[in-house]
């Protein structure tokens, strides 16, 4: 029996259209450091490293006595300047009507006047040291801006907080549930790749959909190799840590 033989065709595909593994490490997709802008002694802090909090939540509290008080004594001047306000228009108004009628010279409407205006402009001034001091007292208090988890806690009860040019920092929050993968690739690969891309990251062993959220632009210097930095995010219900490995797969 006479053998045909079919000969075999081998397929080269470029590098570019493979799907290639490229090693990453995690980092945290935002990630934001704490202090206040208020002098004092801190009071409580209610978070500890680890710990999930919610937006908005009261993670620091600062000793808020005297911001207190000066709001207390501002709302007391607010009170009494609005009276003498009153009676300076009160009065203006008498003066002028008077003045209309010519009872009066102009020289007492003027005057009634100045006295309205300088009871109306230290009441605008106590209104706006209100909303000063408010602010600052608001300031004694530290609060999550997102979902996040502490990631690091620099204060204690009874700590001494300086404010000043160069912020203390309190609290380290990262936000919840999204991480980043940091990669870095050479030019003619990062060229085939785009931003809102869909890849896949592996970290130990479990896969979880990214999407390439920036793609550098200048090359950076990483173990004497020069390559662009990648930053691809993706959600994660578990508690990853930064600075772990992770592969992503590139298509």
């Amino acid at each position: 029996m006479k053998k045909i033989l079919i000969p075999a065709v081998l397929f080269f595909f470029p590098q570019s259209l493979m799907a290639a593994d490229a090693p990453a490490t995690l980092q945290w997709s935002h990630r934001v450091e704490l202090s206040v802008p208020v002098s004092g002694v801190v009071q409580s802090v209610n978070a500890t490293v680890g710990e999930q909090v919610k937006k908005g939540q009261v993670l620091l509290a600062m000793d808020g006595a005297i911001y207190r008080a000066r709001v207390a004594e501002n709302q007391a001047a607010i009170t009494r300047l609005t009276a003498e306000a009153a009676e300076a228009r009160r009065d203006f108004e008498r003066v002028e009507e008077l003045h209309a009628r010519t009872v009066v010279a102009t020289v007492e409407l003027d005057q009634a006047r100045l006295r309205l205006t300088r009871a109306e402009a230290l009441l605008a001034e106590a209104k706006a040291s209100l909303r000063q001091q408010q602010k600052m007292l608001d300031d004694t208090l530290v609060r999550a801006p997102f979902d996040a988890v502490v990631v690091m806690r620099q204060a204690e009860p009874g700590m001494s907080v300086a404010a000043g040019l160069q912020p203390q920092i309190l609290l380290v929050l990262a936000r919840a549930g999204e991480m980043l993968a940091r990669l870095h690739l050479p030019a003619a690969q990062i060229e085939t790749l785009k931003a809102g891309q869909q890849v896949t990251v592996v970290v130990g062993g479990q896969n979880y959909d990214g999407k390439i959220r920036a793609l550098g632009l200048e090359p950076v210097k990483v173990k004497d190799e020069a390559g662009y930095q990648v930053d691809v995010s993706f959600s994660s219900k578990a508690q990853l840590r930064a600075g772990i490995a992770a592969v992503v797969k590139l298509p």
